[in-house]
């Protein structure tokens, strides 16, 4: 064999373990997306019409959760809070629509008071998607009935989902250091 076909059969060679150890590495990055943000990745890739775009989208998420203050609840706060959510399922019974009001703030102000961002809702699902991605629907569905009793277009049913809903997503929020969860009300 002449040197020019040793050097092209080596280079093929080096080509073709760089291509599979590229292809083990992306398939090792893209399973624990697969783990870390459950349906979510599905979402994201629905979303973006590619895999590509929606793994560095869900990269970029991590880079950013990071980079946030965030911080446990302390045992009193998690304690006020947790009567502050049997109050608001108390007040169910004789206001719904005001009881759904008060879950979708209460919810709102833990995540504010653990550190995350609450400005913009579609900010908060990106910053939640992190470590909660498994409660996220729970919270986009009660999130979407809370905006439908806004306008006075929601039932009695539905607001009784929305705070079901709620509660998925105050529960893990509220949930101790190590991750333990508080238990549930009612």
């Amino acid at each position: 064999m002449s040197t020019t076909v040793v050097v092209v059969i080596a280079v093929v060679v080096v080509l073709v373990v760089v291509a599979v150890v590229l292809g083990l590495w992306q398939g090792r990055r893209r399973s624990a997306l697969q783990r870390r943000f459950g349906p979510e990745y599905e979402r994201a890739v629905s979303g973006t019409g590619s895999r590509r775009t929606a793994e560095r989208e869900l990269r970029e998420r991590e880079r950013h959760h990071a980079e946030l203050p965030l911080r446990d609840l302390d045992p009193h706060q998690r304690l006020r809070y947790a009567s502050q959510w049997e109050e608001t399922q108390a007040h169910f019974v004789d206001q719904p629509e005001t009881a759904t009001r008060e879950a979708d703030q209460l919810v709102t102000q833990v995540m504010s008071d653990r550190g995350y961002p609450v400005e913009d809702f579609e900010r908060r699902l990106s910053d939640l998607s992190v470590e909660h991605a498994s409660t996220l629907e729970h919270y986009r569905d009660a999130h979407e009935i809370n905006l439908a009793n806004e306008r006075g277009q929601a039932s009695t049913e539905q607001l009784r989902q929305a705070l079901v809903h709620y509660r998925v997503l105050f529960a893990e929020l509220l949930g101790e250091p190590g991750g333990r969860q508080v238990p549930k009300t009612g």
